[in-house]
């Protein structure tokens, strides 16, 4: 980052076949060296799977994942006197969204399965109903900063 002018965020267009600014920021993150059209396969099968199995709108229910995923409360390290403690911190939207799609994409490759497109729909669908590893890690966030919130008046 400069040390000086603010780094400039850059305007993510919407991705070709849905028009979908979150649908595009996930392919962009599921993206390795960049294969960019690799991970639209992988991410617009993923979403034929759950259209198929659902038979919903399978943009709405990434969405629904990405919003259940989301997390309000995280914890930060403070150095205070020779301790260091973790204190509770808000999170911005932008970081929020952004470790919603990395926890996502996380859990998905570490389930077993066939193809990373099957993966990725079982814990976007499981997600989107409240259940898998995403959400619990969501609610171990939430759990670790509830159980620091003695600290949060370290906030700054």
């Amino acid at each position: 980052m400069p040390r000086r002018a603010q780094a400039i965020k850059r305007e993510i267009p919407p991705d070709a076949k849905y028009h979908n600014v979150t649908l595009a920021r996930l392919i962009n993150k599921i993206m390795m060296n960049g294969k960019k059209s690799t991970a639209e396969r992988i991410v617009y099968n993923a979403l034929q799977i759950i259209d198929q199995q659902k038979s919903k709108d399978p943009v709405s229910v990434l969405e629904q994942a990405v919003r259940n995923v989301t997390p309000q409360l995280e914890v930060k390290p403070r150095r205070v006197g020779g301790a260091t403690y973790q204190v509770p911190v808000e999170v911005r939207s932008d970081r929020a969204l952004s470790l919603a799609m990395r926890w996502l994409i996380k859990s998905s490759r570490a389930r077993p399965g066939k193809s990373m497109a099957e993966k990725l729909a079982a814990e976007l669908s499981s997600a989107s109903e409240g259940q898998g590893a995403t959400i619990k890690k969501r609610d171990d966030t939430h759990r670790m900063a509830e159980a620091n919130r003695a600290f949060a008046h370290y906030r700054w």
